[in-house]
Formats: C-alpha cells, sequence, structure tokens
C-alpha cells in the first residue's frame, strides 16, 4: 500500500494551518523524530504502569478516571486511591516504583524536573511499597548532618503523617499508616527518617520502625521486620518486570532516559531495527496483522493543565505516545522512530495530538477532542464526539483499516526492509534467562529476593542469626551499647487492617531481615539518634539496669 504525508492528503485551504503544525511536529521520512538534547521545561511525569480492581485517579478533588487505566501519565498533583479490590503500580523516569495495595492511597505531590528538583510522594493512608534509586551515599550522609535536610538534589523522598523518608542508592521500603503516625520497614538499602526535629534515624536493610502517636520523640526499632500478605505481591510485581530484562536489547542505552522501566515493555513486545539515515525504529509484533493501527484503541483523558492527552489500549502503549514518530512505511507498515537523546513528551505544547507522520492512502488520523476552557465538563467537544463521560474517559475505538495487508511478521531472525534499506532487528543482550539455582527450573529472579544492605538477586534470601531485638528509643534514653544494654521489650500490636490479605502465598515474606549483628549510637539530643548497622553477633534474651559505668543505674 502507498503512503502519504498528513499535509498531502489535507485540502488546499488547510495546508496554510497544518504546514506549520508539522514543520514543528512531523518529520519527513528518513529523519530523527526527536531533538538529540530534550527542552529543559519539559514536563515530567509518572507511568502508571499496572492496574488491578478499583482505583481512582483524581486532581484537586476532581475525578479524572475512574477506574483508572493503564498508561495513564500521572503528573503533579494527582491521586490514586485505591479501593477494597484495588492495587496499582507506578513507574518513575529514574527506575524508581511505588506500589499500592487495596484500601491505600498516595499523592504525587512533586515530580523530579530536568533541572535537578527534587520529588516528593505522599502516602496519604494505607500500605505502600517504595524501590526509590536514591541519591548518593555521600548525599544520604549530607542530609543525614543535617545540612540539607532530607532534600538533596536529584532525590525522591516519601511523606508519611509527620515523617518523611529519602534513600540512599537503590533503596526498598514498605510504609504502613493504617495504625498512625506510621510504621516503616527498609527491606534492602538505606534510608533515612525525618520526624521534624523529634527523629533523624538512619535505617538498613532488613530494619524496621515504628513511631509512636503520643510521644514525637519516641520510636521502637527493630532488627527484623514482621511479614505482610501483601509482600508477595510486591514480588510478584518485581518479578513480573525483571522477566522483561530477558528480552532487553541495547537500544535503550542510547537514550538519555534508559533507566525508564517503560523501555523494557517495547523490547519485550516488539522488534528494534537500526535503519540507515532514520535511526532506531520499533514496531511491535501486533503490527503485522491486517488493519493495524496504533491509535485503534484507547482514550482520551482530560487533565487540569494539558486539557485532553491521549492514553493507549496497548499494554505496552506509553512511550510511544508520548513522542517520537509513528511513520508507515511501504512493505513493512507501521514503525515508531523515537529519535535522539531522550523520551521528551510534548504535554502542552502547541498543536499537540496525535504522533504520526507518513501514513498510508485512506488513513484519517484521530483528532484530539477539544473542550471550552471554562469548565471541563460542561460543552462537548468542539469537533463532535461523545460527551464526556462522568469518570473523564472518552473511550476511542477504531475499525481496522482495510487495505493493509502486506506487513512481514517482526521475527529477530528475518530481515526486513524499512525505507528502503534491509536491516535485522535488533537481538537481545542476554539470549537467555537468568538461571534460578533455588528452585526447579528457569526462573527470573525478583528483585525482592535479597536481605541486609545489598540487594542479591539470585540468591536465597539472607538469614539473620541470634534473636530478633526490637529497641524502644527516645525520651533521652541513650540507644543500647556494651555498657548500656537494651531493655527487653515487644512492638505494641498494630491496629486491626482494612486491607484483604492477599492471595497466593499467604502471609509468607518476600523479603527477609537483614545481616547477624548490629551496633547502635546515638547522636545528638532528645530523640534524635543515629543507627548504623554493624559486625558481631546480636545476643538475645532480656536486659536489665548496668549505667555506663557498669553500676547501679537505671536504663530508660
Amino acid at each position: 500500500m502507498s503512503r502519504i504525508s498528513l499535509i498531502e492528503r489535507r485540502s488546499r485551504p488547510e495546508a496554510a494551518l497544518a504546514a506549520a503544525v508539522a514543520l514543528a511536529l512531523l518529520l519527513p521520512l528518513g529523519l530523527r523524530a526527536q531533538e538529540s538534547t530534550p527542552p529543559a521545561s519539559a514536563p515530567q511525569a509518572a507511568r502508571l504502569s499496572s492496574v488491578d480492581g478499583q482505583v481512582r485517579l483524581t486532581q484537586d478533588g476532581q475525578t479524572l478516571a475512574d477506574p483508572a487505566v493503564v498508561n495513564a501519565p500521572l503528573f503533579a498533583g494527582m491521586q490514586l486511591t485505591a479501593g477494597d479490590d484495588g492495587r496499582a503500580e507506578i513507574q518513575f523516569v529514574d527506575g524508581s516504583v511505588v506500589r499500592l495495595s487495596p484500601n491505600s492511597a498516595l499523592t504525587l505531590a512533586s515530580l523530579p524536573a530536568a533541572g535537578g528538583s527534587d520529588g516528593e510522594i505522599v502516602l496519604d493512608g494505607g500500605l505502600g511499597y517504595f524501590e526509590l534509586q536514591g541519591a548518593s551515599q555521600a548525599s544520604a550522609s549530607q542530609a543525614g548532618a543535617g545540612q540539607s535536610g532530607a532534600g538533596q538534589a536529584g532525590t525522591m523522598r516519601v511523606r508519611f503523617g509527620d515523617a518523611v523518608v529519602t534513600a540512599s542508592g537503590f533503596t526498598v521500603l514498605r510504609i504502613n499508616l493504617d495504625n498512625p503516625p506510621g510504621e516503616l520497614a527498609v527491606f534492602s538499602g538505606n534510608a533515612h527518617l525525618e520526624r521534624g526535629s523529634a527523629v533523624m534515624l538512619d535505617l538498613h536493610g532488613g530494619e524496621s520502625v515504628t513511631l509512636n502517636g503520643v510521644d514525637p520523640s519516641r520510636y521502637n526499632l527493630a532488627e527484623s521486620i514482621e511479614p505482610d500478605s501483601w509482600d508477595a505481591w510486591n514480588a510478584d510485581r518485581d518479578q513480573a518486570m525483571n522477566a522483561l530484562n530477558a528480552s532487553r536489547t541495547k537500544v535503550s542505552g542510547a537514550f538519555a532516559d534508559s533507566a525508564n522501566p517503560a523501555w523494557g515493555d517495547l523490547d519485550a513486545n516488539g522488534s528494534w531495527y537500526d535503519v540507515p539515515e532514520t535511526g532506531y525504529v520499533w514496531s511491535p509484533s501486533e503490527a503485522a496483522s491486517p488493519g493495524w493501527e496504533p491509535f485503534a484503541s484507547g482514550y482520551w483523558m482530560w487533565t487540569p493543565r494539558f486539557g485532553y492527552i491521549w492514553v493507549s489500549g496497548n499494554s505496552w502503549g506509553y512511550l510511544p505516545y508520548q513522542c517520537g514518530m509513528w511513520n508507515f512505511y511501504d512493505g513493512f507498515g507501521w514503525g515508531w522512530a523515537p529519535g535522539m537523546g531522550a523520551c521528551s513528551p510534548r504535554w502542552g505544547s502547541e498543536g499537540y495530538g496525535v504522533n504520526v507522520g507518513v501514513v498510508p492512502v485512506g488513513y484519517r488520523p484521530l483528532r484530539r477532542p477539544l473542550l471550552d476552557e471554562q469548565h471541563p465538563w460542561g460543552p462537548r467537544p468542539r469537533r463532535g464526539g461523545p460527551a464526556p463521560q462522568e469518570h473523564g474517559l472518552l473511550p476511542v475505538h477504531r475499525a481496522p483499516l482495510n487495505g493493509i495487508t502486506d506487513s512481514p511478521v517482526r521475527e529477530r531472525n528475518l530481515p526486513v526492509t524499512i525505507a528502503g534499506h534491509t536491516v535485522q532487528a535488533v537481538r537481545p543482550l542476554s539470549p537467555r534467562q537468568q538461571y534460578d539455582h533455588t528452585g526447579s527450573g528457569v526462573g527470573v529472579h525478583s528483585r525482592s529476593e535479597y536481605g541486609g544492605d545489598q540487594a542479591r538477586p539470585g540468591g536465597a534470601p539472607a538469614q539473620r542469626s541470634g534473636a530478633n531485638t526490637t529497641f524502644v528509643y527516645g525520651g533521652g534514653a541513650r540507644p543500647p551499647s556494651a555498657q548500656n544494654p537494651p531493655p527487653a521489650g515487644a512492638r505494641p500490636n498494630a491496629a486491626p487492617s482494612s486491607r484483604p490479605p492477599a492471595g497466593g502465598s499467604g502471609s509468607s515474606a518476600s523479603h527477609s531481615g537483614g545481616s547477624a549483628g548490629a551496633s547502635h549510637s546515638n547522636s545528638g539530643s532528645g530523640g534524635s539518634a543515629g543507627h548504623s548497622s554493624g559486625g558481631g553477633s546480636s545476643s538475645g534474651g532480656s536486659h536489665s539496669g548496668g549505667g555506663s559505668s557498669g553500676g547501679g543505674g537505671s536504663h530508660r
């Protein structure tokens, strides 16, 4: 089937207006689709990468999507709320991942900007998992010393109640607000917790802390993590993401935002081709089906800042609809060219719409609905079409385009012709999945199989020797030492949770405690304390009395 550009198929009265838009948005075949350097002012967004059950997306009290849909871009100020059976996953450009369990809610207070400013996630209630690509160890040390608080450049901080936590390096956290003021568990990595000026605490893999609702300077620090049935769900999502690595190619490494997990969806669901004079072109496996086109199914979602934006109904459909250009190639079919540098979305830019360049004859590009500016749900779209639904989404279902039958099968071993060049698909970096020596058969390890201060993919969970110990700090009490042993104590029972238990493996935890032994030190006054892991063995049992000189003083 022959192809034409969008300008060619417009009538003469429309050509002048279309040309100005096309020069900025549509690049001719054979040119790269994106500038080599993304604009510094490009709006930042996260990706709603997984949704199950009842999940609602709102902003400033206004419902944007109910139920929320996968691939929706999430901007600063948006809130996700999971119902009784709801759960959601959010992926960030830097590789961080956040997961929300049932009866929980979070707000994206701010997102890290291209200029290096920090981002903040607020857990409004319930139980959440946070896998953060934290700041460097040096930055975390500065934060712990109070040089610039918890807001180091390039970090993503998590706020819950009156506490805020930041990560150093890759760190996995679980925060539970079912029993305010909350509990923090550090499965792996290093975290710095602050509760105003009352508490400043460093935690490491395998440790957890329960905050005190009466005295902000008091807290219970445990060298273990109590399992939650939803830990297994978090591990399952990790495994699903890691399974994509089996198809990973070198292509994402050519872009500045290569840490974005959304690139992995493209490797697993299609093929990349390095086309001379064009650059990388990606095509999904289903593009070989007769009549397939990239905008056949999805939604228009209204947002307060950018108006209507496109949300693809394809499982992999995030990056290919935020930047770059879809083109139709004779003898091959549809392919997406991301361009150079990074995927820099065009939200809010003049002429924003579907990113299609060269199209087949007879193709009618999907039109973006336009609303009057006074109220988003008042009038109908100016260009016709259905009125907005109460949940804020306009569903789109387009019939297949007749006559497109010459698209070859996307196989990595078969050469294809794109833009006059015969090319072969880029092969994965790894020819096989990672061998699972802890079980039978071949499997892909979850990032949740770790313990202590280091992530341990591919190994059995680390085990702690000795008895698990809970330390009660605050109110002027010194952290335990050889001269100041810890008192016996147990973490208070948490209030009953309104969250249903996860199915599957029951309450078996996917995360394990840290390495054996710990040493503790206290710095500052009041409830401000530092805690660091160290070597040595941990002794069980209860401790009593003993001042710093070994006398009969009491220990608080």
